[in-house]
């Protein structure tokens, strides 16, 4: 019964906020300042690339251990449950009432590079390709999700691996809902690679 917690212990994996303390060492409160979310990108917008880079590299981190933990105890099925709660406990932290602190990305990258690796490096490539295009972050999310999505299907991945990418789509896409209306209007904010 007691690897069950390793459930637990990969929500919690996925509660860890990098991007509060990046922000925090720096003297910024990233919650309170650009889109105020705990993730990534605000990381990237707020504290420079080189802390921003770190920030990427602890959530992706977070999600890969979680899969790690859930698929070494019970496979395939318990890899996506593990790295599912680790991306809940990234967008809704319970160490922040629960209020939606991030989108769940880059531990989603973290998750895919564990369970499904070769899908990972074309999905991480065509992100890189449309951020620099664009410089839209969420437009490279949202697309690199898709990538995913779509691939699992035409790879004919285990059906825990299809669960997965249709619910973590799904929840990325509704998660930047917002930042596609803005794409659509011209307002949304742009990555500055010269910062």
């Amino acid at each position: 019964m007691g690897e069950y917690a390793i459930f637990v212990i990969a929500y919690l994996l996925g509660a860890i906020p990098f991007a509060y303390f990046a922000g925090r060492f720096k003297g910024v409160d990233v919650r309170k300042h650009g889109s105020g979310n705990m993730g990534t990108t605000n990381a990237f917008r707020l504290l420079g690339a080189k802390i921003g880079a770190l920030v990427l590299l602890g959530d992706a981190l977070k999600g890969a251990m979680a899969a790690y933990l859930g698929y070494h105890f019970f496979g395939p099925w318990g890899g996506i449950v593990a790295g599912l709660l680790a991306m809940a406990g990234h967008s809704w932290n319970p160490f922040f009432g629960f209020k939606p602190s991030g989108k769940g990305v880059a531990s989603g990258f973290g998750i895919i590079l564990v369970l499904m690796p070769e899908i990972t490096g074309i999905a991480i490539a065509l992100f890189v390709l449309v951020v620099f295009i664009t410089r839209y972050v969420s437009m490279g999310s949202v697309l690199g999700a898709l990538t995913v999505g779509v691939l699992v299907f035409i790879l004919n991945e285990p059906l825990a691996y299809k669960v997965f990418a249709v619910i973590a789509v799904s929840g990325v896409i509704i998660r930047h809902r917002t930042n596609l209306q803005r794409v659509l209007k011209g307002t949304e904010n742009r990555i500055n690679f010269k910062k």
